[in-house]
């Protein structure tokens, strides 16, 4: 564990007390640059985390069955679930500045988190693993669509986009339930449709280019993973959904009530 636990005992990054954010291309780059080992760190996690997704979803495709590409997706998805949950949280902990040691604060997302973030991971998997498996059968010709049906396979595929990071960064920022997780994400999605289509956008073309680019995309893979469009989609989703629900100043006060309690013991 000493590849995560390295310079635990050396102060973590921050940003100077009253210093202005930087926006749009600026703080992308800032916090990229500023904290990208620990999102290396994260991604790394995850990607550990979908190698049962990949592995069960891939036999799946390759030998043509739909319902053991649907239950892979399914089983996949409940154990990448957890480790996707602490890559967003990583990405939001940053883009809100908040200092501390990685390794400790993943560990204690991750307890957390864990359980909450299982059904998210199962329907994830589950839409991801269909829509591959239909890509495959359209890309070798066993199947063709109609107009209606392509419509509602690219509305499936962007309805996932502008929903899932509004999914995982309500699921790693406040308790509620699976069924008002989804409700508020498709709400914030349908509510913010371009900014939600812009996010969409981006992790359908990074994913596909890695999927047409394997295996030349594996070093892509290993060195980015999931943080560029992580944190890409963050920076837009932490925005709206600061806005709504005041995010920014609740983690201020309870930082204050805990440095408060602190100095009084």
């Amino acid at each position: 564990m000493g590849f995560f636990n390295r310079n635990f005992d050396r102060p973590g990054p921050g940003v100077a007390k009253d210093a202005p954010r930087k926006t749009g291309a600026a703080r992308f780059f800032e916090v990229l640059g500023r904290d990208y080992g620990s999102f290396f760190k994260a991604s790394l996690l995850c990607i550990l985390g979908y190698l049962p997704w990949t592995l069960l979803v891939g036999i799946g495709v390759l030998g043509q069955n739909m319902i053991f590409t649907l239950v892979g997706g399914l089983v996949g998805g409940v154990i990448a679930g957890p480790a996707l949950a602490g890559m967003h949280d990583t990405v939001l902990r940053s883009l809100r500045d908040e200092p501390g040691y990685w390794w400790h604060v993943y560990k204690r997302a991750f307890k957390n988190n864990w359980r909450a973030s299982m059904a998210p991971g199962a329907l994830l998997g589950v839409l991801t693993a269909g829509q591959l498996f239909m890509f495959w059968c359209l890309t070798i010709g066993i199947v063709s669509l109609d107009l209606v049906s392509a419509a509602l396979l690219a509305l499936n595929l962007l309805i996932t986009g502008m929903c899932l990071p509004f999914v995982f960064g309500q699921l790693v920022l406040m308790d509620m339930n699976f069924l008002t997780l989804l409700k508020n994400s498709l709400f914030l999605a349908l509510g913010n449709a371009l900014w939600a289509l812009l996010m969409a956008a981006v992790q359908i073309v990074y994913w596909m280019a890695m999927l047409l680019l394997f295996p030349m995309s594996v070093l892509a893979l290993a060195l980015l993973g999931f943080v560029p469009v992580t944190v890409f989609c963050q920076q837009i989703a932490w925005r709206i959904m600061d806005k709504v629900f005041g995010l920014e100043d609740q983690f201020r006060k309870k930082r204050e009530a805990e440095l408060a309690e602190g100095m009084q013991e």
